[in-house]
């Protein structure tokens, strides 16, 4: 098993050189090396799709509403964590695969959509938990299409990468189940709390794709559009 600061330039070159000095990136990054070192011999697939069998079991808690928010909140936090776990021990262990990569990006969307739904269960209006989801996926798609356009960096740190958008739908459903415990649920609060959060979310999510298309006109800027590299 690699350790932790190997891990993190491994990891950063299976992300097309992404900066891992972000103190947000680096936590969740080492917590997750953490979690695999005891764990080396488990196999990456197991992680990945545990991962997503959590997220979506958060949708039954947040439709429960009330304390049961506080379930949904945790158990987002918890398949975060399992996503992480996954890549630690592929890249940790020397067994990451370009298949393995695909496979990881895909599960994020759909965790993602678990994410949105959950939060829409809970109270959330339904465009806005539509323009959350949209807002986890589009900056993702955004670097992958510049890469089909040959650009090779993932370009900077935003404040909506994926552990931001974990750590914001766990703490606006657990969040959500705390107001709802102090009863401040009968006059709203705990809606008033997931509209919220999916609404910071989705802003945060339309700054971060604002932030990768300005990086993005000086790398997409070669003849006929090309990318530079």
């Amino acid at each position: 098993m690699l350790d932790r600061e190997e891990y993190l330039l491994a990891w950063s070159r299976w992300h097309g050189g992404s900066d891992t000095t972000s103190p947000l990136v680096r936590g969740w990054l080492s917590l997750a090396h953490a979690l695999a070192r005891p764990l080396a011999g488990l196999p990456p697939l197991v992680a990945t799709v545990a991962g997503l069998l959590v997220a979506a079991a958060c949708i039954p808690p947040a439709a429960a509403g009330g304390a049961w928010l506080v379930a949904a909140g945790l158990l987002v936090g918890l398949s975060g964590l399992l996503d992480s776990l996954d890549g630690a021990l592929a890249i940790g262990a020397g067994r990451a695969s370009q298949r393995g990569f695909v496979l990881d990006s895909v599960v994020d969307r759909l965790t993602e959509v678990a994410y949105a739904v959950a939060l829409w269960t809970a109270g959330a209006p339904g465009w806005l938990a539509v323009a959350f989801g949209a807002m986890c996926w589009l900056p993702d798609y955004v670097r992958a299409r510049a890469g089909q356009a040959g650009v090779d960096r993932t370009g900077p740190i935003s404040l909506w990468e994926r552990p931001a958008r974990v750590v914001m739908a766990a703490f606006t459903l657990g969040g959500a189940g705390v107001v709802s415990g102090l009863e401040l649920g009968g006059i709203g609060g705990d809606v008033l709390t997931v509209t919220a959060g999916a609404a910071v979310g989705a802003l945060l999510g339309v700054l971060a794709t604002a932030q990768l298309g300005w990086w993005l006109r000086s790398e997409l800027a070669g003849p006929g559009g090309a990318g530079r590299g």
